[in-house]
């Protein structure tokens, strides 16, 4: 069977996309903490696609965020007087990039993120970093209705394992999974960490832009 209809494309990350980096601090592999006693996370690639994304954004001269996470919870090791606090080796920013502390899920909330995103002319973001179903969720859900062109490096996530109310655990994979289907169509687009470098340097004719909640914009192809 053959669909016509009209696919948005996606454009080449330009100067107008961040990169913007969440919570890749070293608490976020204190497994015990977040999913107790079985806790565990997925997939442990997601350092490296993060950090890759940080080269490609480095040495394309784009806009580089991150989030630091301050809990306000006392038990967190998402603190930044804690060495848990601390960013994950190799994922540090660079003395010339923004960085937003935070101490709630979302990077907008109580903090100048979106000033500091539209004083700098952003309007498209790619995110990536942790946790997948919590401050990477609600950031993106926030960025999604308050008009920003975003993408979700959904492979350069993670999540963690997490317990119903019935005491029912649900996987890290089945949260994480669940959560990009939460998101995508809907607040973001999610592609993939090796996608989103390659539309660092030239557009993506073959990628369908899915967010909803907006006007249409960018280029579009026709398929039969």
């Amino acid at each position: 069977m053959f669909v016509t209809g009209v696919i948005t494309m996606i454009e080449k990350f330009g100067r107008e996309t961040a990169l913007l980096v969440i919570d890749a601090q070293k608490g976020v592999n204190q497994h015990d903490h977040w999913g107790g006693c079985e806790g565990h996370r997925n997939n442990p690639e997601a350092e490296e696609r993060i950090a890759a994304l940080l080269e490609t954004w480095r040495r394309f001269r784009r806009l580089v965020y991150f989030t630091l996470h301050d809990s306000r919870e006392a038990a967190s090791p998402l603190k930044l007087a804690l060495e848990s606090g601390e960013s994950i080796s190799g994922l540090e920013p660079l003395p010339d990039e923004r960085v937003i502390v935070k101490d709630v899920n979302s990077g907008f909330v109580g903090t100048n993120l979106e000033l500091q995103l539209r004083r700098d002319g952003v309007d498209r973001l790619l995110v990536c970093g942790f946790f997948t179903n919590m401050c990477v969720e609600t950031t993106v859900r926030m960025a999604g209705n308050m008009g920003f062109d975003c993408y979700l490096a959904h492979d350069a996530c993670a999540a963690g394992n997490r317990i119903g109310p019935n005491g029912e655990t649900f996987s890290a994979d089945q949260v994480h999974a669940m959560s990009i289907a939460n998101m995508h169509g809907e607040f973001c687009t999610a592609i993939t960490a090796a996608d989103a470098i390659a539309l660092a340097a030239s557009s993506n004719h073959w990628l369908e832009r899915v967010q909803g909640n907006e006007p249409e914009r960018g280029s579009s192809r026709r398929v039969a």
